[in-house]
């Protein structure tokens, strides 16, 4: 209840006036039943501006920092992660992987859309990172496609750091569902969940056009801590043509 009304009167015109969000290849979103939205993750506005313009609802596993902030701010933000029900996700360790994959293959079992960035946190530089395999697990274990999704223009307006975001015009693109039916019980198969993950991240580069970094993103970030902030060196990687969705 508490999620429609934020979606339909509150949050959702609003961003959707400010923002004016392009939406291109929204018809890729089965109109019902299970499926799996993989997308890329360059902002916080990303967890808002998706589900406002979805005609489904979509629940995310969202990070567990979400949910045990400190102070007023904290409470009030996991008060709002709740209501529109969104899933807890503690991200430090193996076992925390498998108990959000469990939470995920919930949500498909019931017949509806789980929203989930592969990348695992938000880019700190606007690039694209290396995906994780618990989305490929999911898709095989579930048998449902995945729909590959890009949010352009949300670095410029909520890079890290930046609590307000500025208001400019976005794009949230989505690609063809991906069937990954003929990987059925190879969900514990290193190279198939590899190669799986790596066809959704190629999928989500076409259509954002952002660079690509064969790294995670969580290790390169640590990396550039023990640096003190300064970037690591990376190879040019060509910037590869989008493709638009039909």
């Amino acid at each position: 209840m508490f999620y429609h009304v934020l979606k339909y009167v509150f949050i959702g015109p609003l961003l959707r006036l400010l923002f004016r969000p392009r939406i291109e290849g929204l018809e890729h979103i089965p109109e019902d039943g299970a499926a799996i939205v993989a997308g890329n993750h360059l902002s916080f506005s990303d967890h808002f501006l998706m589900p406002a313009i979805l005609k489904r609802r979509i629940t995310f596993l969202a990070k567990a920092e979400y949910f045990t902030g400190p102070g007023v701010k904290g409470r009030l933000t996991a008060a709002f992660f709740r209501s529109i029900g969104q899933i807890p996700v503690d991200r430090s360790g193996k076992e925390a992987g498998q108990a959000a994959i469990r939470e995920g293959l919930g949500v498909l079992s019931r017949g509806e859309l789980l929203g989930i960035y592969p990348e695992g946190t938000r880019s700190h530089d606007g690039r694209l990172y290396k995906g994780k395999v618990g989305v490929a697990v999911m898709a095989i274990k579930a048998q449902v496609p995945v729909v590959p999704c890009a949010m352009v223009g949300t670095f410029e307006i909520q890079p890290p750091g930046q609590v307000v975001p500025s208001i400019r015009r976005v794009t949230i693109r989505f690609g063809e569902p991906l069937d990954f039916s003929r990987y059925a019980g190879l969900e514990n198969q290193k190279a198939a969940i590899r190669a799986v993950t790596d066809e959704i991240m190629y999928a989500i580069l076409g259509l954002s056009g952002q660079e690509y970094v064969d790294e995670y993103a969580v290790k390169v970030k640590a990396a550039q801590a023990e640096q003190g902030g300064q970037p690591k060196k990376f190879p040019k990687l060509r910037r590869r043509r989008r493709i638009r969705a039909r």
